[in-house]
């Protein structure tokens, strides 16, 4: 496997076994990762192999929190999942620092013993393609890696047993006819044949790795990874020849289901677990060689709780969205790539009326609804006899009008759907959606332009317009902030000019969030209040209204109420109740 640690793996155990005995880095190490490697004999292995004189002594953190990220030479390990380690640590001489995954194959020579464990799974061919689901997969691998080796007794040498390598396997054999393994080696072998024939291969500890949002290869090289806390990383996963590269780049889309050939090199589709995979195949059309992005999907959502921890906004812009969004106004985030714009559209989902009817519509599926009552729709791509005709975005926009939907969210405007998204708003559909453009003058410009072509008064069908993006923050630290929230108040016809106000503005010089549009917000005013019975004399009570919720959110993150569905599951309670 393509899988290249950035120093030689020397000091490793010969016999694979955890007997390091009475070493010196017993003393280095902490307790707790020393109780941890004595649990794993491969992260044992592996420290045995890191160069400390050089590198440093690594912290162990069972978990990793967001204000690691503010190490300037972070030097850690942390365990993903019950058999996967990640060490990351610097590196000095150039700007992204190591991402290390510890495996169990880790400092183990195993390809002799895989290939003849692999030559012996061809004779359970029958048995293995009973196996429906993929936990069925994995138990039916398992079974027959076990029937295909036979563990070594204490104190057998291995080196004797290449004799019954060419031996096969035919009929069930006896134990002559079995590879002799180690307890060790058997388990290894087990790990490395799931995770290459069910799992992604080399890129399942990444994968598994819930605080990896992006996994990009460029070409030949290493693997880059985009980390939650660590930023930008790279992997030891690298590759050294296009034909490594392409061979890999051919099994990963195999696995998928959607394979890529020279006549089809580029593929786009969804993992299992909902991520989002590109690959473009092949020298001809990519000139670093082939070449595989995967956007990763995130189980739980990050709540606008999380998003008010991380410091993206703050109480009063959380409960300014709660108000908006409870009244069915339009609003689209827009930003650009990376900015965090899905991340917001999804937490704000929170604050629909939980009896509302939804429809989601998308390219590749990463909104996440808690309501019960979801309407799921994704982009078919059409092309040959098995996937039948193509059904595009614009076709399913113009389908949810006829589902009767309270709200309509869209993963992405990018063209003629955005004429259709405007005509639901008209219509009294509230519909959401994420645009790529860095500010509101932009997002006008390319919504009243080709090829979505908005008639420029019709532009006030839109409310809100929340900016993200991804910044430097005063700490000299990239974070992501809400830039502004914009309210859309109309198209004056004579000067051919829009006109939007911010009703919330990110200071860049303290990072601190300003609510310009206290006491003067023109739809709390004009549009909110009237609706919650306010007169022209009484409307500015909506912004008591808006202190009232701010508290409520801040009271809700002190309890420790940050679990997307949790949060959900509490305030669809308070809303229900009039409490919120």
């Amino acid at each position: 496997m393509p899988n290249s640690l950035p120093f030689p793996c020397e000091n490793v155990v010969d016999d694979h076994t955890n007997g390091h005995g009475d070493c010196a880095l017993k003393k280095l190490i902490s307790k707790e990762l020393l109780e941890r490697a004595e649990a794993s004999p491969h992260l044992m292995d592996y420290l045995h192999m890191v160069p400390m004189a050089l590198v440093g002594v690594p912290d162990y953190y069972p978990e990793i929190s967001r204000k690691l990220g503010e190490l300037e030479h972070p030097n850690l390990i942390y365990p993903v999942g019950d058999d996967m380690f990640v060490h990351v640590f610097p590196d000095t001489e150039d700007p992204r620092n190591y991402y290390l995954a510890v495996e169990p194959p880790v400092g183990m020579d195993l390809e002799e013993l895989l290939g003849q464990v692999e030559r012996r799974l061809l004779d359970y061919v029958d048995i293995l393609a009973k196996a429906e689901t993929e936990e069925e997969k994995a138990k039916a691998l398992c079974d027959v890696v076990e029937q295909c080796c036979i563990v070594k007794s204490e104190g057998h040498s291995g080196n004797g047993d290449k004799k019954h390598a060419g031996h096969s396997h035919r009929g069930g054999g006896g134990h002559e006819s079995r590879v002799p393994v180690t307890k060790r080696e058997l388990e290894t072998i087990k790990y490395t044949i799931l995770r290459d024939k069910i799992g992604m291969g080399a890129l399942e500890p990444l994968i598994k790795d819930s605080n990896i949002e992006d996994i990009s290869c460029s070409g030949l090289g290493a693997v880059f990874v985009e980390h939650k806390i660590f930023k930008g990383l790279k992997s030891s996963i690298v590759f050294h020849t296009n034909e490594e590269l392409d061979d890999f780049v051919l099994r990963l889309s195999e696995n998928i289901k959607k394979p890529v050939t020279f006549k089809n090199p580029i593929v786009d589709a969804a993992l299992n677990d909902g991520s989002r995979i590109n690959i473009v195949y092949g020298g001809e059309v990519s000139k670093r060689g082939s070449n595989f992005t995967i956007r990763k999907f995130a189980e739980t959502p990050i709540s606008i709780i999380d998003l008010i921890n991380f410091g993206s906004m703050d109480y009063k812009m959380a409960a300014y969205l709660a108000i908006v969004v409870g009244e069915g106004l339009n609003l689209w985030v827009s930003g650009e790539t990376a900015s965090g714009k899905t991340t917001l559209l999804n937490a704000i989902t929170t604050f629909i009326r939980p009896d509302a009817k939804i429809v989601t519509i998308e390219d590749t599926p990463e909104l996440q609804v808690p309501h019960t009552n979801w309407i799921r729709e994704v982009v078919r791509m059409g092309g040959d006899a098995t996937q039948g005709a193509s059904v595009d975005m614009f076709g399913l926009l113009k389908a949810a009008l006829r589902q009767r939907p309270n709200a309509i969210l869209v993963g992405e405007i990018r063209g003629e759907e955005g004429a259709v998204a405007f005509q639901a708003k008209q219509t009294g559909h509230q519909v959401m959606s994420t645009f790529h453009a860095s500010s509101v003058e932009k997002l006008i410009q390319r919504v009243t332009g080709n090829p979505i072509n908005v008639p420029k008064p019709y532009m006030d069908n839109l409310n809100i317009v929340v900016i993200c993006s991804a910044v430097r923050l005063p700490s000299g630290r990239l974070g992501r902030r809400v830039l502004s929230i914009n309210e859309i108040i109309g198209y004056d016809l004579a000067s051919d000019s829009f006109s939007f106000v911010e009703a919330f503005r990110w200071n860049p010089a303290d990072d601190v969030f300003e609510f310009t549009g206290n006491m003067n917000s023109y739809l709390l005013e004009n549009r909110v209040a009237p609706r919650r019975g306010l007169t022209q004399k009484d409307k500015r009570k909506i912004y008591t209204e808006l202190d009232k919720k701010a508290a409520i959110l801040e009271k809700l993150q002190q309890q420790g109420v940050v679990n997307f569905h949790d949060l959900y599951q509490l305030l669809a309670k308070a809303q229900r109740e009039g409490l919120f």
